[in-house]
């Protein structure tokens, strides 16, 4: 079992672990605040307020959230007031499918970086593989897409200094190493999702070997999100609940924590960065307590056998688009039932 090697910087909060990336000599934060799906002003704004006060470094947001201007807001009144230096935050965003497009790539990042009123971003995602447009009809449907052109329009803005590094989401196996056949700039960084009940073992082992850091998204296995239970396809057995499995709860009881934070450190422990979304201010503390406690090798395989594979998935994006799996470079068609 690879264990998550903390390098611990004076200008994080005590024993916050530390991944490098491969694109320079740059760290990102094991632990982050996703805000996927948050679009309401209020709600975020005192969501990002009380991460930041709890001491999270680390923020994850998207072109598609529709939300890059309250981050961009929040943050550059933290860094006006001179509570935070702008070198003290790593801020990743994505590549909307709606402009995965070579010719597109830099008006977007553009875009990006004057919503989140910042000179650089830290790390800059293809969020999908497929790129999808609207039509006049209003409806989304896929595009022909040229994944390594678009990659290659990344790597200019890497050495325009938008961008410190670039990275993908959402890839599988074969389309990274298409992308890796082409780079010059490796990418840096996987988020995909990844939660006891979905581990993806393989694809993280692939990472590992191949130097990427893996970012874990819905590291909870998001049961907030209904909508998403519903287009996961699972023969007809229901999603588990991290929050009230008992394997779980037997080893929260063990170390005086809650399910959620072991379920967390599990997947920090297993070597990845995660970046649990929560609006609820004791959620969001309770989320960044998880450095003070360590699972031991019986704690660690216990949870390793609650892997169920492809039938936990909950993110296989069919709502994106009309026919989204009959697209070449869809990415989950191993995931389907």
């Amino acid at each position: 079992m690879r264990y998550l090697i903390l390098v611990l910087s004076c200008i994080f909060a005590p024993s916050y672990g530390m991944e490098f990336l491969n694109n320079g000599p740059y760290k990102i934060p094991a632990l982050g605040l996703g805000t996927f799906s948050v679009r309401d002003e209020v709600e975020l704004t005192s969501a990002l307020n009380e991460a930041l006060e709890t001491g999270y470094r680390h923020f994850d947001t998207a072109a598609i959230y529709m939300n890059e201007h309250i981050v961009g807001k929040v943050l550059n009144e933290w860094i006006s007031s001179g509570k935070l230096k702008r070198d003290e935050l790593f801020i990743t965003t994505k590549l909307s499918l709606f402009d995965e497009q070579p010719g597109l790539v830099e008006n977007a990042i553009k875009t990006s970086l004057k919503k989140l009123q910042l000179d650089y971003i830290d790390l800059w995602l293809i969020h999908f593989p497929v790129a999808v447009q609207i039509t006049v009809e209003k409806e989304a449907i896929t595009l022909p897409t040229d994944l390594e052109g678009v990659w290659k329009e990344m790597e200019q803005q890497v050495a325009l200094g938008r961008t410190r590094t670039i990275g993908l989401s959402n890839f599988n196996i074969s389309q990274i190493k298409r992308i890796q056949n082409v780079a010059k700039i490796k990418p840096a960084n996987l988020q995909i999702e990844t939660h006891l009940y979905f581990q993806q073992n393989k694809l993280r082992s692939f990472a590992r070997k191949n130097n990427i850091t893996v970012v874990a998204y819905s590291p909870l296995a998001s049961p907030a999100m209904p909508q998403f239970y519903k287009e996961a396809l699972t023969s007809g057995a229901p999603l588990p609940n991290i929050f009230n499995d008992s394997a779980i709860s037997a080893i929260a009881k063990k170390h005086k924590k809650t399910n959620a934070q072991v379920a967390l450190k599990y997947l920090l422990q297993s070597g990845l960065v995660v970046i649990p979304r929560s609006t609820n201010p004791k959620r969001i503390r309770e989320n960044f307590d998880i450095f003070n406690f360590h699972l031991d090798d019986g704690d660690m395989l216990a949870l390793k056998r609650l892997d169920r594979g492809k039938k936990a998935k909950v993110f296989l994006m069919l709502n994106l688009a009309k026919e989204m799996t009959k697209h070449p470079e869809y990415p989950f068609r191993e995931n389907l039932p």
